[in-house]
């Protein structure tokens, strides 16, 4: 059977800020045009994404550097990196290219990127969400029509998703387990302790962000899913019925099943089906979100695809079809115990698991000092050889997490957010996560867990040397600027 990890990517936040002030700091077009040149200048093809005649992203054998949700979070979707031997070691020189390439491109601005998962002083009014916000048409569905409260995290709410292949045939197990054993990677990379100017009492107030989005939102179900369910997923037919069936609304779906996710012309769906009785409908009426015209739209296959961003778990199963199967047979396959498995097989998926618990940790000068260069070296990599080691040794970190418990588990993901390794369970938890993930790696690339054993061994995370910086130069008038001077993002 193929194995896990023949291919590794990473989602890439870092919030930017002034220099001299700390200030959170929404780039522009210069910014971009600076990348590119940095990126020409090695021989490197690359080109502008433009959205609404401005600078989005550069894009280019590497992947995509771009933005998340707001001109002051940048967001760099590495090109997957073959996996195997020497793999995390590739994943690496790729990440410190970027990062070495990024800094350089803030000089332009006068603007560097911080080691944070959450920008400790930004505001989250209306006013500065607005002047900030990229204006993706997709958060129009989600802001105007679904009511979530998007602008909480306009503050560089940042994560570090590592990407890591998997077999489709093992994709629920590799999910769950990812899932299960979250508690340990939000505890391990926890670095977002300060929101607003102000302590939280959590070591990672950034994951409180979904439910605080959702909750005042007009469907329970959008609340709904962004809580781990009660029971695992038996297989992928179970996942997807628990995204898209009874209980939840479809989210807007694109005229045509094929376009971007992000930027496509969308149509509400009138009454707000689930996506699983649309499907099985002969056509249903809805109106474009851009013009307001009403339209019919008619089924396909193409939507089940588009659709699987529609939960926000601390980990997801992100796939591509080289062929989208009929609409009549994905149906049947989904009505049979690992059918979709069998028919997306056969379709020629390329899938995998997205981590989305570790929050956005980097080196700079506080952790070169506390730990030495190679410890911050590996920070940044350190989630990607947890769940590379988690998936390559998935027999033992399924049998981890059913020791420990599910519903056990589930619970602890607050725990986490609140606490981290200073929970005592967590940190057993996070101990034996290190250890499976550790057995399933070679041994030349043990190193890149080196962050995450120096956190469970100091018992200091990214969150608390945060906090003791903030304390250190608290009353002073440039507080937030020598604490942002100190936690600079280093490519080591």
């Amino acid at each position: 059977m193929e194995e896990a990890g023949l291919k590794l990517g990473l989602e890439m936040e870092m919030p930017v800020v002034r220099r001299g002030s700390g200030l959170s700091h929404p780039v522009g077009d210069r910014y971009f045009e600076a990348l590119a040149a940095c990126k020409r200048s090695r021989g490197d093809d690359v080109a502008f994404d433009f959205l609404a005649g401005r600078i989005m992203g550069v894009v280019g054998g590497h992947g995509e550097s771009s933005l998340d949700n707001g001109y002051n979070l940048l967001e760099t979707s590495f090109a997957p990196v073959t996996g195997g031997a020497g793999g995390l070691d590739r994943l690496a020189e790729r990440v410190g290219g970027e990062l070495r390439d990024v800094r350089l491109a803030l000089d332009a601005e006068g603007a560097t990127l911080l080691n944070a998962s959450e920008h400790p002083d930004c505001s989250l009014d209306p006013d500065w969400y607005a002047a900030v916000r990229v204006d993706r048409p997709i958060y129009r569905e989600l802001v105007d029509y679904r009511g979530w409260l998007h602008r909480l995290g306009i503050d560089a709410k940042a994560q570090n998703g590592p990407c890591t292949s998997v077999p489709v045939a093992q994709a629920a197990r590799a999910l769950n387990a990812v899932l299960a054993l979250g508690p340990a990677s939000i505890a391990l990379f926890a670095n977002s302790p300060l929101e607003c100017g102000r302590e939280t009492g959590l070591k990672e107030n950034r994951l409180t962000l979904w439910e605080r989005v959702f909750r005042p939102g007009r469907f329970p179900g959008d609340y709904a899913l962004q809580q781990l369910p009660d029971r695992p997923f038996e297989e992928l037919g179970h996942y997807f019925h628990w995204m898209f069936s009874p209980g939840t609304a479809s989210r807007a779906l694109p005229l045509q099943p094929g376009a971007g996710y992000k930027s496509a012309a969308s149509v509400l769906l009138q009454d707000d089906p689930p996506l699983a009785h649309f499907l099985r409908s002969a056509s249903w009426p809805g109106r474009r979100i851009d013009t307001g015209q009403a339209v019919e739209l008619r089924p396909h296959g193409g939507y089940f695809e588009y659709s699987q961003f529609a939960h926000f778990l601390d980990a997801r199963w992100r796939y591509r079809l080289a062929e989208t199967p009929p609409l009549d047979e994905l149906l049947g396959a989904w009505a049979r115990p690992q059918g979709i498995e069998a028919l997306y097989e056969r379709c020629g998926v390329d899938g995998y698991i997205e981590g989305r618990a570790p929050g956005a940790v980097f080196a700079d000068a506080q952790l070169v000092d506390e730990a030495g260069a190679d410890i911050a070296r590996a920070a940044v990599l350190s989630p990607s050889a947890v769940q590379l080691g988690l998936m390559r040794n998935l027999g033992q970190a399924e049998q981890l997490w059913r020791d420990w418990g599910w519903t056990r588990l589930r619970a602890m993901r607050a725990d986490a957010i609140r606490h981290a390794i200073e929970d005592d369970a967590v940190h057993a938890l996070a101990r034996d996560v290190l250890d499976v993930a550790r057995a399933g790696l070679p041994a030349a690339e043990r190193r890149w867990l080196a962050y995450a054993d120096h956190v469970l061994q100091t018992g200091r995370t990214g969150a608390d040397r945060l906090l003791a910086l903030w304390r250190e130069h608290e009353g002073r008038g440039d507080r937030l600027a020598r604490v942002c001077e100190r936690r600079e993002v280093l490519a080591v």
